[in-house]
């Protein structure tokens, strides 16, 4: 036998090779045509059948159109054009109703546009700005022929120079134009009202009263008009608006809306402001030495990049907690989270193809690409946890599967920073059963435990459309008929005994008075005799006329008791019968 060579006897190569298999090579197309950055990408199941798809908010480079995509695996799912360039890509929940398929929203422009199922639902856009008056007065003059277009010219150019307040679009546009051009477009443009109109920045979520994971969520929107402005997740209206003192260009957030939360905003200023709820201005400052390029939270820390290819920790009060130097500038940041483990960490990909991922600022693992990395997301992708994607500064698209990323070993900064560039997502002949069997495990006992949770939740609550007690043994369905704005709702209900009949029951509606009239809202339930099937019928109308649907709660009670015996919940469907003339 051969004796072993002193490069298998080196135990940075090997800690190196253990560190090679923390990545599984899934996916890698170097022609995928996809040039955007980590806010416009985005991991959901966006049709609640548990496969999870990539939205990316693709900038379409050179003359092409930005465009929607949306990934199915290594494919593009759809594909839609959009009229602006986005500015971020966010998933969230806006309602309880089931199922729970989150919404997708997109930031392009002065609007929000929000998709559910892929399909558009709605369209938000910013209130405008009331414009310069300096510029409306010149305008009007215009309109008036009292100045000729040369002499508009050189007073709107005084205007931008000096004022504070900006120039409306229209204002903007003829300053670009030529001699020639200008008396043209004042003739045509006079007598239309200037308007001012300001663009998102930068947008990402917050829980709105609950910190579960599958709660709802509102809209937290960045402006150019240096403004965050918090959106109700299902009427859309502002509840929120707080000033800054520069533009946002990143977000974090943490808490709940209606609670307490915390918001930090990255500016242009080279600025992170700090605020809280109920504070209009910033509570704390944290003053950078160069531009951020990149914000992200990791439990109570900050961590921020910067334009002198560092990384740098705070705390939520603007205490600085330390600061790693990088080999490369950085050009995008994100979260990398693993909850089954507790692990968060921040991936930063420099510009010499290279992501590094740190714990606090203990090192990781160092993946390197062929070639610069310019977005990143982490998340379950399609049926895989723990997916990294990747897009390249060509157009490519690499995903990789984590098998070995974990959070329980820190490693000191000196040794870190001498840690050997890892060869990324090498294919391995070989995965430890024993971490595959605990992962497994893990997995497995917590689909046990949200499992019984959910059934534990469903008795107490009578959520079930079968009765939980042999003592009143039921079994409820409802269907719906009809186009609207009149729909006919038939309970089927049926005693599952097998000879005992029922009496003493009652069927209460709860509904939303100003969307739906029923005739009877409560009723008494005739004797149900074991084995058969009571169609119980009444009528539903429809109030709106403006497409709004939704929920009817069906309550089977006992006399004498306050806790229902069983329920279900009826989506109703939207009233096609109303039709404007």
């Amino acid at each position: 036998m051969a004796a072993p060579s002193s490069s298998d006897s080196d135990p940075s190569r090997v800690q190196s090779n253990e560190t090679n298999s923390k990545w599984l090579d899934a996916h890698y197309d170097p022609l995928a045509n996809i040039h955007t950055f980590s806010a416009c990408l985005a991991l959901a199941d966006l049709h609640g059948d548990g496969e999870y798809k990539l939205v990316v908010g693709d900038l379409g480079p050179g003359e092409q159109q930005p465009r929607l995509k949306v990934f199915k695996g290594p494919t593009v799912l759809t594909e839609s054009p959009l009229p602006s360039l986005p500015a971020a890509a966010a998933t969230f929940l806006m309602e309880q109703h089931e199922p729970r398929t989150p919404a997708l929203a997109l930031a392009s422009g002065p609007c929000v546009y929000v998709y559910k199922n892929l399909r558009p639902y709605f369209k938000f856009s910013l209130p405008q700005l009331p414009p310069n008056p300096v510029e409306q007065d010149l305008w009007n003059q215009a309109k008036e022929d009292q100045i000729d277009p040369l002499t508009l010219k050189e007073m709107l150019e005084s205007i931008r120079e000096k004022a504070e307040v900006p120039l409306s679009v229209q204002s903007l546009r003829f300053l670009q134009l030529d001699l020639s051009e200008m008396e043209p477009f004042v003739n045509q443009h006079k007598s239309k009202s200037i308007k001012r109109q300001t663009v998102i920045t930068t947008m990402t979520t917050l829980k709105k009263n609950l910190a579960d994971e599958d709660a709802i969520s509102c809209l937290v929107l960045g402006t150019e008009n240096k403004e965050l402005l918090v959106l109700d997740p299902e009427a859309f209206t502002i509840l929120a608006k707080m000033s800054l003192p520069s533009v946002p260009v990143f977000l974090e957030v943490s808490g709940q809306f209606d609670v307490e939360f915390r918001l930090a905003a990255a500016c242009r200023n080279g600025s992170i402001y700090i605020l809280r709820r109920d504070s209009k201005r910033p509570k704390y400052v944290i003053e950078l030495s160069a531009q951020p390029v990149g914000l992200v939270r990791v439990h109570k820390v900050l961590v921020v990049g910067s334009t002198q290819d560092s990384l740098h920790g705070f705390t939520h009060k603007g205490k600085k907690l330390w600061t790693v130097q990088l080999p490369a500038t950085i050009l995008t940041m994100n979260l990398l989270e693993q909850r089954s483990r507790g692990l968060q960490a921040v991936m930063a990909g420099l510009a010499n193809g290279e992501v590094h991922i740190y714990r606090d600022k203990a090192l990781l693992n160092v993946i390197r690409t062929p070639d610069a990395v310019t977005s990143l997301c982490f998340g379950r992708y399609g049926r895989e946890d723990n997916t990294l994607i990747m897009t390249t500064k060509g157009g490519g698209l690499r995903a990789g599967i984590g098998v070995g990323v974990k959070g329980g070993t820190k490693v000191k900064a000196s040794e870190a920073q001498a840690l050997r560039p890892l060869a990324p997502f090498q294919s391995l002949l070989h995965v430890p059963s024993a971490a595959m069997h605990r992962t497994f495990q893990t997995d497995l006992y917590l689909l046990r435990l949200r499992a019984a949770r959910a059934y534990v939740q469903a008795l107490e609550s009578s959520l079930s459309p079968m009765s939980a007690t042999d003592r009143e043994p039921l079994k409820l369905h409802a269907v719906v008929q009809g186009l609207g704005p009149t729909f006919k709702l038939t309970l089927h209900l049926q005693n599952t005994s097998t000879a005992r009949p029922l009496l003493g029951l009652l069927v209460c509606f709860l509904y939303n008075e100003a969307l739906y009239a029923l005739p009877r809202a409560f009723f008494k339930v005739p004797l149900l005799v074991p084995g058969l099937s009571y169609p119980l019928e009444t009528f539903v109308e429809s109030l709106s006329s403006k497409g709004i649907s939704d929920m009817i709660k069906v309550l089977v009670l006992r006399e004498g008791r306050s806790a229902p015996l069983l329920s279900a919940h009826i989506n109703m469907p939207v009233s096609e019968g109303l039709v404007a003339a």
